[in-house]
């Protein structure tokens, strides 16, 4: 029975296939699954970086690297790279850092490669380095004076803590979180927020004057800010009115003076009286001169 062109093609691709598979497994690589590690290490004490493979022989080739934006060389030809040659050590597969920093944490990998029967055999593992920084000092924003009855917000925040600090204000010493576990605090004056650092007064009081501060804390450590003083001032209503009304009566004396000095006619006298003033007489008198004068010469 005659096989058709296609028919023969199909069969000469398979037979490529099977002979590419055969040299694949006799002298190709053979990669296992990575194992994905978590490490979390409080910032400038030690960690090791473990890799599980198999145990090391004299024809094993490793490798770590660390993985981001880019890949970064840590161990490359039996030398520890960077400025990780000064404060790590390498034991067995395992990398010993001896004071870590924040700039260390991130994802590393670690390869291994060996020759096998069936080929170059290569194995990773990956392990996530999570350092944990205490808060640094927060910076905190809180208003020298204030009028009562006004709605004010204390904030309080800091950018270098992990994991992410909580806020808590403080007045006069004394805390002001009744509940430690909430995420926001209310009370009858106030509303704080542990996780923005907010402090907001709806309707501010004379009570609510006093020194305030704000302490960030994380599992690693805390910090606080320097106290300030808030003032509340409170608003003279009785005062005010007061003076409204005292202003309004001496406008309305002044007012009142000058209707009276029309009525009376002494704006029309004072008129008359700079009418007939001497001055105005010694004008006439200056000008009856001149025409004497200029009589006389003529």
């Amino acid at each position: 029975m005659a096989r058709s062109p296609q028919g023969l093609l199909l069969l000469l691709l398979l037979h490529y296939l099977m002979v590419a598979l055969d040299y694949h497994k006799a002298n190709g690589f053979s990669a296992s699954k990575d194992h994905r590690q978590e490490v979390s290490v409080i910032e400038y004490q030690e960690a090791i970086l473990a890799c599980k493979t198999p145990k090391k022989t004299t024809s094993s080739r490793l490798e770590w690297k660390k993985l981001g934006q880019g890949v970064s060389l840590v161990y490359y030809q039996q030398a520890l790279q960077g400025d990780f040659k000064d404060r790590a050590e390498m034991i067995d597969f395992n990398i010993r850092i001896k004071n870590v920093t924040r700039h260390d944490a991130g994802e590393y990998r670690c390869e291994v490669s060996a020759p096998t029967e069936q080929g170059q055999n290569l194995q990773e593992d990956t392990v996530m380095l999570e350092v944990l920084v205490a808060p640094a000092v927060p910076s905190c924003e809180v208003p020298t004076s204030v009028m009562s009855g006004s709605v004010v917000e204390l904030r309080c925040q800091e950018k270098e803590g992990n994991p992410a600090p909580e806020y808590i204000w403080f007045k006069d010493g004394t805390s002001l979180l009744g509940n430690p576990k909430g995420g926001a605090h209310r009370n009858s004056s106030y509303t704080m927020n542990t996780k923005s650092g907010t402090l907001q007064f709806n309707m501010i009081s004379k009570m609510d004057s006093g020194e305030y501060y704000c302490e960030a804390r994380n599992s690693v450590g805390h910090r606080r800010c320097p106290g300030k003083r808030m003032q509340v001032d409170v608003l003279n209503i009785s005062g005010i009115i007061a003076a409204v009304v005292v202003v309004a009566f001496v406008i309305s004396a002044c007012g009142l003076s000058i209707c009276y000095a029309q009525r009376k006619g002494y704006f029309s006298k004072e008129t008359s009286f700079q009418k007939g003033s001497p001055a105005s007489k010694a004008t006439t008198m200056s000008e009856n001169d001149f025409k004497h004068t200029k009589s006389f010469i003529i």
